[in-house]
Parts: C-alpha cells; structure tokens; sequence
C-alpha cells in the first residue's frame, strides 16, 4: 500500500477460472506485480492465397487469432520481512501462488479419479476431461477469454527449506474466439463483448486527414 493517501489505487491484472458448464467462478488469480509489458500478436485469418480467386482477396474468414504473452513476478520478500503475518509464506515460500497457477493445466484430480474408476469399471470414457474457461483480465477493458499455449516457471531463490521464494513465471495465451467456443459458450459471450469494445475504443480515436499523408485523397 503507498505511503501517500491521494495515490490512485493500482489495479492488478490476473485470471478468474470459470466452470465452462455454469459460470461459476472457481478461482480468481491476481499477479503479484504487473508485467513491465505485455506482447500482443495477430495472425490474421484472411481468404486471400495464391491460387485463389481474386473475389476473396478482401474477405476474412473470421477474428484473428490473437495471442498474449507476458512475464510475471512473485516475491516473498515483503511477507517473509513479516512472519508472523504470514505464516504460509514462512512454511511454504511461494509454492501455494505457484500452485494456484500450475492447477490451470492439469485436470482436477476428482476428474482424474473419475476416468480412472469408469476405466476399471469397463466403461470406455472418450471424451477428453474439460478445462476450466480461463478469462485473462487486464483492466475493464480487456476481459477475454483465452487458452493457456505457453507456461513455465523460473525459480530464482529459495529459503532454507528449499521453498521457493522468488519465481518468474512466463504465460503464453491464445484468444479464444465465437469460432472456437461456439455461439451459446459463456466464452463466446465475453469474446464478443471485447470485440465489440475494440470497435469502441477505435472510434474515439482522433480522425486522420489526407493532408497529414501527403496527399489529396486517394
């Protein structure tokens, strides 16, 4: 917390995990700290292509795919300066944060018991295990749902019991569009709000004139 009563409050960024059946929130993960930056990409998703004809040259086959990539830090320091403030952060170090996030790419181990038990029981399970909806929030204005493509960690110290208490954790995340979820997927529903908002936010932006190009029109 600053030291200055007038600071504006800092927002954090994070993940809330969504039961994709029902919506109900799971967990909500807050970074520690803020990313100094964040890497957005687009792979556009256009008809054109050499053999094609020359009417798709302009037509899109859907929303890009967009992809997010960031570098997250979690520190003890601050709670350890505190024990007994922080008991978990004396016994355990970082690991329950860690954890927290780790659990995004693993099956629920009730899910995993499940299958196991339908398998000895006879009954052939087909259908993978289903994921949490994962929405990566940055800001009220960027609320998306995504999928997990990149995810590693980097311990970089530890207290005496070997606990980590310093890691980088690096995530790589693909946007997850109406195409991918489907019309009726809670997901689709927050996608189209930010697609929606994007066309928002564009038309506040100041309008350009020919003149600033150089030219007179085109």
């Amino acid at each position: 917390m600053s030291a200055f009563p007038n600071s504006p409050r800092l927002l954090k960024g994070g993940l809330v995990l969504l039961d994709p059946g029902n919506g109900a929130v799971r967990s909500v993960i807050a970074l520690q700290y803020n990313p100094d930056s964040l890497s957005r990409s687009f792979q556009i998703k256009a008809m054109a292509a050499e053999g094609t004809d020359r009417s798709e040259a302009l037509r899109l086959k859907g929303p890009p795919v967009e992809t997010f990539k960031l570098d997250a830090e979690i520190d003890a320091t601050d709670q350890l300066e505190h024990p007994d403030r922080n008991p978990a952060a004396v016994d355990l170090g970082i690991q329950p944060q860690l954890a927290a996030m780790e659990t995004i790419v693993y099956p629920r181990a009730a899910q995993l018991q499940q299958s196991e038990s339908l398998a000895l029981s006879g009954t052939i399970e087909i259908a993978p295990l289903e994921a949490p909806l994962t929405v990566f929030v940055w800001s009220r204005n960027r609320v998306v749902p995504v999928r997990l493509t990149d995810f590693s960690i980097t311990e970089e110290a530890f207290d005496p019991s070997l606990n980590p208490i310093r890691a980088k954790v690096s995530l790589g995340m693909r946007v997850l569009t109406v195409n991918d979820l489907g019309p009726n997927h809670r997901g689709a529903s927050l996608f189209k709000a930010y697609h929606q908002l994007k066309e928002t936010l564009a038309s506040r932006a100041a309008a350009g004139v020919f003149g600033s190009l150089g030219i007179g029109g085109v």
